[in-house]
C-alpha cells in the first residue's frame, strides 16, 4: 500500500469536515489532543466527521484518498495509548473492498458553512481534456471572491472556461450575483458542469453561443441567481453574440497555461471589449497558477501588445478549501 502523502490528514480535515470547533484546530494541536486522549472518543469523533460524515458517505471522495486517510489515521492512533477502535478498522476494511473508479466526489466547506459538492475525474487528463478536475486557481479565485462579495452582488457574471464549476458554484452560494453564466466548449466538460450545478441545488438554463443574445432575463431575486450554461467557443463567437450577454463582471481561472490558449483568450477579451457598445466595460479578473514563468510572461506581454492594462490583485488570506493552493497563484485585474 502506498504511503499517505504528507499533510493528507490536514487537507481532509479542512476540506471534508463539519464545522465544529474541535476539528477546526490546526492538525499539530489536534494530534496532541489525540495523543493525550484517555480513550478513543476523539478518534471516533474524527472518523464520524470525515469518512463517515453523512456528506462523505453520500458523496464519497476517491477510494485511494479514503484508504490513505484511514491508513494515516490508524498510524496516528497506534502511536497513542488509547484502546483500539474497531469501527476505524472496519471502515478501512470496507474501503479496501471497493473498486477504484474513474469518478469521485469532492466536498468543500465554504466559510459561510455551506458546501460545494463536485463530481470530478480521478485523472488529471481525461477524455482529451484537463477540464474535468478542479485546479488551484479556481480555488484561489473562489476564495478571493468570497472575501469580496460586493464585486459580484446583484450583477451579471460571465465565467470563461468554467470547467466543472467550482468557482461559479461557490460564487453563486456566497456572493449573490443576479445572473451567473458558466461557459465552456468541451462536450464532456459541459455535461459534468451541468451535473455539478444540479448537484448543488441550482437549475440551469442551457444555450449555445448563437442564443446568447436572448439570455438577458433577470433573476427573480439575488438570493437565487439565474444560472445559465453556455457552450462558448472563443474563436468562433462573434461580438454581436457577446453583446447580448451584458456582463458586469468577467472571470476565468486556470486558462493561462498554453500559448495557443493565451492568444485565443486575448482575442476573446478584445471581442468582449468591442461588444459592449456604449455600456460600461466589465470588470475582468483572471486567476492562474504560474507553473511556467515564460507562459505567464507571454500572457502579460500579449496584454500589453493589444493595449489591455492590468494589475495584480493583492494576495488574500486562505479560507478552508485553500490549503492545497500553491503560493504562486496570481489574480490579474484587466481593464478592457
Amino acid at each position: 500500500m502506498a504511503e499517505p502523502e504528507p499533510g493528507l490528514l490536514l487537507r481532509f480535515q479542512r476540506r471534508f469536515l463539519a464545522a465544529r470547533p474541535l476539528l477546526s484546530l490546526p492538525w499539530p494541536e489536534l494530534e496532541q489532543n489525540l495523543r493525550a486522549a484517555p480513550d478513543s472518543s476523539l478518534l471516533q469523533d474524527i472518523l464520524h466527521q470525515t469518512i463517515l460524515h453523512p456528506l462523505c458517505v453520500k458523496y464519497p471522495p476517491s477510494t485511494k484518498y479514503r484508504r490513505c486517510f484511514l491508513t494515516e489515521l490508524i498510524k496516528k492512533h497506534e502511536s497513542t495509548a488509547a484502546e483500539p477502535l474497531d469501527e476505524l478498522y472496519d471502515t478501512l476494511a470496507d474501503v479496501l473492498k471497493e473498486e477504484e473508479s474513474t469518478q469521485c466526489y469532492k466536498n468543500y466547506l465554504l466559510p459561510t458553512g455551506d458546501w460545494v459538492t463536485l463530481s470530478e475525474s480521478t485523472a488529471l487528463i481525461s477524455g482529451g481534456t484537463t477540464g474535468l478536475v478542479t485546479w488551484d486557481a479556481a480555488l484561489h479565485l473562489a476564495g478571493w471572491a468570497g472575501g469580496n462579495p460586493e464585486v459580484f452582488r446583484a450583477r451579471t457574471v460571465l465565467e470563461l472556461g468554467s470547467g466543472i464549476g467550482f468557482t461559479g458554484i461557490a460564487i453563486c452560494k456566497t456572493c449573490q450575483p443576479k445572473t451567473y453564466i458558466f461557459s465552456d466548449c468541451h462536450p464532456r466538460v459541459l455535461s459534468q458542469l451541468g451535473e455539478n450545478i444540479n448537484l448543488n441545488g441550482f437549475e440551469a438554463t442551457w444555450c449555445i453561443q448563437t442564443e446568447l443574445q436572448g439570455q438577458e432575463v433577470e433573476a427573480k431575486n439575488c438570493q437565487t441567481p439565474k444560472v445559465i450554461v453556455a457552450e462558448l467557443d472563443w474563436g468562433s463567437v462573434t461580438e454581436e453574440q457577446l453583446g447580448g450577454v451584458q456582463a458586469d463582471v468577467v472571470i476565468a481561472a486556470d486558462v493561462v497555461y498554453d500559448p495557443e490558449i493565451i492568444l485565443a483568450l486575448i482575442g476573446m477579451l478584445q471581442k468582449l471589449s468591442s461588444s459592449r457598445a456604449d455600456r460600461k466595460a466589465p470588470e475582468v479578473f483572471i486567476a492562474f497558477a504560474i507553473r511556467n514563468p515564460d507562459t505567464s510572461h507571454l500572457f502579460q506581454a500579449e496584454l500589453d501588445k493589444v493595449g489591455i492594462r492590468w494589475q495584480i490583485i493583492p494576495a488574500h488570506s486562505n479560507s478552508n478549501f485553500l490549503d492545497d493552493v500553491q503560493p504562486n497563484v496570481t489574480i490579474l485585474q484587466l481593464f478592457i
